[in-house]
């Protein structure tokens, strides 16, 4: 975020410097216009003939030169601009670093399958924005297998989240009547919103509008008379303000852009849930882990540069540092020690032992004095007085 200020105060600068030269600017060209204008109808009334006197020679002279030095003023004060814009390529050059490759595995993408991984991704992404034409270019372009693509139900969900921010409630309305019963056994508060939004664009129509309003009420607000009688009173006493119109009365929130975005959100989080899928289509993810892991990698690399370090993660199928992520894209089970107090790993697994307490390989191996070669050895749990022998505990997985 500082790099972001450091490089928007020099855009202000650009943009303040830019505004002042172009007032300026006007003003100096309508002074020279309106000056040319005076100086030809003097010419023209003092001269019936047309013919110019010795006077008025010099007195276009000297408007030609005050002409050239107003110009030659503009032309200075634009040159003096670039420099200003120049400064901002230089701040960006100074806050953002272009080159990620030491942030990167570079022999990620080198074998077939994980391209053909990558490819697939990104076609379950297009097919999830509802780009179907864009996926099947790439499928058949990378000769992707199509039967490796399962379709997912979000793509009807985007479509439908699309449809309401364009005030189209229609498919909405038709998804959660068909998932009714299993909305309300979660409690969500999607279908009563829904029809909120319906009877408020209803009620656009004005006073003509009233009556079929109040059918839509009847029919559809029934069953959440118990959950939203508060709600529905402040609906129903919308009607009272149809002759000033919706947007002029006290309820006129109920038709803000806010509202038809929160309803939006809270189909496709409910949507999904419902139907056991994410939201987020793992390539979004994948890019916002590494857009927030990215800061961080570069500050690393500077210091390692500093101390001559080089290749600190390469070959490696963990970052050298810990990424505080957003906990919605955590999908990894983490296994600490209690132990050694470390996090476990391929090479250093949980393992469970007979009594039920879980360390990790490493701390079994310590406790054991050496390697669990010998079924002879015995091991004392650390956290209860159970004795067993190293070779019972079991790997297990998160």
């Amino acid at each position: 975020m500082e790099s972001c200020a450091a490089v928007e105060k020099e855009v202000e600068k650009v943009i303040n410097k830019f505004s002042a030269i172009n007032d300026h600017s006007q003003r100096i060209i309508g002074d020279v216009i309106s000056l040319i204008e005076k100086l030809r109808s003097s010419i023209a009334e003092g001269n019936p003939d047309n013919k110019v006197t010795a006077g008025q020679v010099d007195v276009l002279n000297e408007a030609l030169t005050k002409t050239k030095d107003k110009l030659h003023r503009l032309t200075t004060e634009h040159r003096d601009l670039h420099g200003t814009v120049s400064k901002v390529g230089k701040a960006i050059d100074r806050n953002f670093v272009a080159d990620f490759t030491a942030t990167s595995r570079t022999d990620v993408f080198q074998t077939e399958r994980n391209v053909m991984l990558l490819n697939k991704i990104m076609a379950q992404h297009f097919y999830r924005q509802g780009m179907d034409d864009v996926a099947d270019a790439l499928i058949k372009e990378s000769g992707l297998p199509a039967e490796d693509i399962v379709p997912e139900p979000y793509a009807e969900l985007h479509r439908i989240w699309e449809a309401i921010h364009t005030g189209n409630l229609a498919p909405a309305l038709e998804w959660a009547t068909r998932y009714s019963a299993e909305l309300d056994a979660r409690n969500s508060t999607l279908e009563f919103k829904l029809h909120r939004l319906a009877f408020m664009q209803i009620l656009n129509g004005g006073v003509q509008a009233q009556t079929e309003a109040i059918a839509y009420a009847r029919t559809n607000f029934a069953k959440f008379v118990r959950r939203f009688e508060k709600d529905i009173q402040i609906l129903m006493g919308t009607l009272i303000y149809l002759q000033i119109g919706i947007h002029n009365s006290p309820y006129k929130y109920l038709t803000a852009p806010e509202m038809w975005i929160e309803t939006a959100d809270v189909f496709l989080k409910d949507a999904c849930q419902l139907l056991g899928i994410n939201k987020d289509s793992p390539l979004s993810v994948i890019v916002n882990a590494g857009c927030t892991a990215l800061p961080a990698l570069l500050n690393l690399k500077q210091v390692m540069m500093s101390r001559q370090v080089t290749g600190i993660w390469n070959g490696r199928d963990e970052l050298p540092i810990e990424i505080d992520l957003e906990p919605e894209n955590r999908f990894h089970s983490i296994f600490a020690c209690p132990i050694l107090r470390q996090q476990s790993s391929e090479d250093n697994p949980p393992m469970k032992l007979l009594c039920g307490h879980v360390i990790s390989r490493d701390a079994l191996n310590k406790l054991s004095n050496g390697p669990i070669m010998n079924n002879t050895l015995r091991l004392k749990c650390p956290y209860c007085p159970m004795e067993q022998c190293p070779s019972d505990a079991k790997l297990i997985y998160f």
